[in-house]
């Protein structure tokens, strides 16, 4: 990354963003458009050879609307952008190439949805509710890059923007983390279930460093979401 960019970055992150509790709260996108999103900041650069993913998602979108749910990019790629396609499917993408997978329909009634892919083997899998769908290999020996710029509710098609409003998510995204590794299915299922779980070391959705631009509100979540987890033990 050049210098001039590499402090506009420093500058924005030290500035303007600040580490802020939002366990029992979510980022809500009330209307589609192409001036609302979050920026979040990694723990630690984003190079990566294994991932998970995960994070809950309430979206209230048409069908047949493609849907981006989260966007990872460097200067010149798109390094990690999990999609709804047209088609209704899922869609991983590293850097170029993608996987698609038929997954059950997201809906207004949260669904915890998490992403998991290794380098060594390319296996890549979605789970969804706590359950695993079947894998696909994408990207043996490939590695995700760092000094990019990590976004929900935008696709930015370079490095800082031209974002499409027919791509940009409407609806409610909450309890994101991201480990530089892929979890176990116990592990996994206990993220899923509000039990205890090792700390998200890239992204941990209790000590989430972010920064709002638009119209994303970010409200206290009703204690109803925390007794229906209760109930489900």
């Amino acid at each position: 990354m050049d210098t001039c960019l590499w402090k506009v970055l420093h500058y924005f992150w030290t500035s303007t963003i600040s580490v802020l509790r939002l366990l029992g709260k979510g980022f809500i996108f009330p209307e589609e458009t192409d001036t609302s999103y979050v920026v979040l900041s990694p723990a630690q650069p984003l190079s990566l050879g294994a991932f998970t993913l995960c994070m809950k998602v309430a979206p209230e979108l048409p069908p047949k609307r493609e849907i981006i749910l989260f966007s990872y990019r460097t200067k010149y790629y798109d390094e990690l952008n999990v999609w709804q396609e047209f088609n209704g499917t899922f869609s991983l993408y590293l850097s170029g190439p993608g996987v698609h997978f038929t997954l059950p329909k997201l809906n207004t009634f949260w669904s915890h949805m998490c992403v998991t892919w290794e380098s060594k083997s390319g296996l890549t899998a979605f789970w969804v509710n706590g359950k695993r769908s079947l894998r696909k290999v994408l990207r043996p020996g490939h590695r995700i890059q760092p000094q990019g710029i990590v976004m929900l509710g935008q696709d930015p098609d370079t490095f800082w923007g031209s974002f499409e409003k027919t791509q940009s998510f409407v609806g409610e995204i909450s309890d994101l983390y991201i480990w530089d590794r892929v979890l176990s299915p116990s592990i996994i299922q206990n993220v899923y279930l509000d039990h205890s779980f090792p700390k998200g070391n890239i992204f941990d959705w209790k000590s989430l460093s972010y920064k709002c631009t638009g119209n994303v509100i970010v409200p206290s979540k009703p204690n109803v979401w925390v007794f229906f987890l209760q109930d489900r033990n």
